[in-house]
């Protein structure tokens, strides 16, 4: 089983750890159960960048970067070197502690 703190770079939200999380989840997928607001246009297969995040920790807890993935990082705002697509991150069997930031999605407002 799984830890895994959401941060936030919205100002005014605190961190959120969900513990307890079962393998072969996404990362958009615990959001969304969760009741954290994770955009996802293109519904989680690899085909947009609004579901963009930041893998802080645990990296090693999913499948590394694929080049279609790495495709629409380029395409997120402000991508780093540590950027994810939440929809391509399904947690390995197994247990561990991640921390992943959210970009601030109220620049998507309007789109």
């Amino acid at each position: 089983m799984y830890n895994v703190t959401f941060k936030f770079e919205q100002k005014g939200l605190d961190p959120v750890t969900i513990e307890n999380i079962a393998p072969d989840q996404s990362l958009l997928e615990v959001a969304l159960v969760n009741d954290i607001e994770l955009h996802h246009n293109c519904g989680g297969v690899c085909a947009c960048s609004t579901c963009h995040l930041y893998i802080e920790k645990g990296e090693q807890f999913v499948e590394e970067l694929s080049d279609k993935e790495e495709d629409f990082i380029d395409r997120a705002v402000n991508p780093r070197l540590n950027s994810r697509l939440g929809c391509q991150c399904v947690l390995y069997p197994g247990s561990g502690e991640m921390v992943v930031t959210l970009p601030d999605q109220t620049q998507f407002l309007g789109e």
